[in-house]
């Protein structure tokens, strides 16, 4: 009668024991589920932007005295396509990789924002490049039309003549580095 009660004790001992495996194998299952199901979900809700994804952006851009000169905050966002081109390069470099919801901020040199300031862009036309009736003033901002091309320009007036205008054809933010804090507020994927 003692073997046959110390057959069933082991026999229970053992069932006790595949339970516990059961259970432990059961839980290393279940956390190699969950893994996988957290690196699948990072992986297609935050991979970053990349050229031909089309992004929406929200930004404020500085320049190096801290003045802001544009933002789009609290407003609609800047949508645009990563390698179209339609925004300024460095810009468009930082947001390569972002993803959802990740914000930035990233310093651009001029070369990679509007360009060096070129003097040659600064000449002297005839009034008649403006618009009749219209009176230029220094320091002031008009769109002109190019004779040559019949493309349209925004010029800045630096001098003004009874026969002639001095205008500066160069973007206004031409020679300044910028700084722009960017939020990523959605990617669609480019196909």
């Amino acid at each position: 009668m003692g073997m046959k009660r110390s057959e069933k004790l082991k026999g229970k001992k053992k069932a006790a024991a595949r339970k516990r495996d059961y259970l432990r194998y059961g839980i290393i299952a279940a956390a190699g589920v969950a893994v996988i199901a957290i690196v699948l979900f990072f992986l297609l809700n935050f991979a970053g932007a990349k050229a031909g994804d089309t992004v929406s952006v929200f930004y404020i851009g500085t320049l190096d005295n801290g003045t802001v000169f544009d933002s789009n905050e609290n407003k609609t966002p800047l949508v645009f396509t990563v390698g179209a081109h339609t925004v300024i390069p460095g810009f468009e470099d930082a947001v390569i990789g972002m993803s959802n919801g990740q914000v930035k901020t990233v310093h651009i040199p001029a070369d990679k924002a509007y360009g060096q300031y070129q003097s040659d862009l600064v000449r002297t036309v005839n009034r008649s490049v403006f618009p009749a009736g219209t009176l230029p003033e220094t320091g002031m901002y008009y769109s002109v039309r190019n004779p040559a091309d019949g493309s349209t320009n925004v010029v800045k007036v630096l001098n003004v003549t009874r026969d002639t205008v001095t205008i500066d054809q160069n973007h206004m933010l031409a020679g300044q580095n910028l700084t722009f804090m960017i939020r990523l507020a959605a990617i669609t994927q480019g196909t």
